[in-house]
């Protein structure tokens, strides 16, 4: 069995069209209806059936894609960790981190453990706070660095960074604590965790509050520098703009927030993730 035609297969799937297929892998048509015709052949069974100008998968179809799709991830990182030993790269380190994190603390980090340890090969994958835990538990991350506590088990987890939260506003906004939220809207829900705690505490002291949900951190950083609203925001994700003075903090007067946390998560510890651990201890 080729890899080959387990690549046709899974494409021919997703577009449920050979056409569409043929034009994703650079193949010609009868190309992709060989492989899959050799592939049937390999596994004794039929994998489409044909309604119109587009092809569905059979039953037995839908039973083989999964272990189509594990085969082919496990050949892939397969020849990836060949290729790492072929440049002498001989330790892969896979982490899972969120985008605020990924934008703010992890590059400064990040140079500072490679610089030490050139030998090991560091994969980064941005996913959601949400996400973190599962990627560690499943095995698909050694390492996942997240803002909201996992709730999976066996998943070993600590404290690795306090960040104050702070009320930032455009730059040069020479107004109270108070005046400052009755003249823009409040954007909201750029954490996973804290807004939950942190607007009623607001709307307590700004019963009127207007607000406006932004979910991703770098947008909300966007809207603030062009006036559209106001947001509390981790201090380490603000710094350049504050250095670069587009945003500016607001003094806390009434409202005071709760701090943002990163966690830092492992299944198990092995020399490569204690290694980073410390590095980021030392220089967060």
């Amino acid at each position: 069995m080729e890899m080959k035609w387990l690549r046709t297969f899974i494409s021919t799937a997703k577009y449920e069209n050979f056409r569409q297929a043929s034009d994703e892998l650079f193949l010609t048509q009868p190309a992709v209806s060989k492989h899959v015709k050799r592939l049937e052949q390999q596994l004794d069974v039929k994998l489409f059936d044909r309604v119109g100008k587009h092809v569905i998968l059979t039953a037995a179809g839908a039973k083989f894609l999964p272990i189509a799709k594990k085969w082919i991830a496990t050949y892939d990182e397969g020849i990836e960790e060949m290729e790492a030993w072929k440049k002498g790269v001989h330790r892969l380190l896979k982490i899972a981190v969120a985008p605020q994190i990924a934008a703010s603390m992890l590059p400064s980090i990040l140079s500072r453990f490679m610089a030490v340890h050139p030998e090991v090969e560091v994969v980064i994958d941005v996913v959601r706070s949400f996400d973190i835990g599962k990627k560690v538990r499943s095995g698909q991350a050694d390492i996942g660095l997240s803002r909201m506590e996992p709730w999976e088990s066996g998943i070993h987890y600590e404290i690795i960074h306090e960040d104050p939260v702070v009320l930032v506003a455009p730059y040069d906004e020479e107004m109270t604590e108070e005046e400052v939220l009755q003249t823009y809207r409040l954007l909201i829900d750029n954490h996973p965790t804290y807004w939950e705690e942190l607007l009623p505490m607001i709307r307590q002291v700004q019963p009127s509050i207007r607000t406006l949900s932004v979910t991703q951190m770098d947008v909300t950083k966007r809207l603030i520098e062009q006036r559209l609203g106001v947001s509390y925001l981790p201090l380490s994700l603000v710094q350049e703009e504050l250095h670069q003075e587009k945003l500016m903090i607001i003094p806390a007067t009434h409202i005071h927030p709760p701090t943002s946390l990163t966690y830092f998560m492992t299944k198990i510890m092995t020399a490569e993730i204690e290694e980073f651990a410390n590095v980021w201890k030392e220089n967060s």
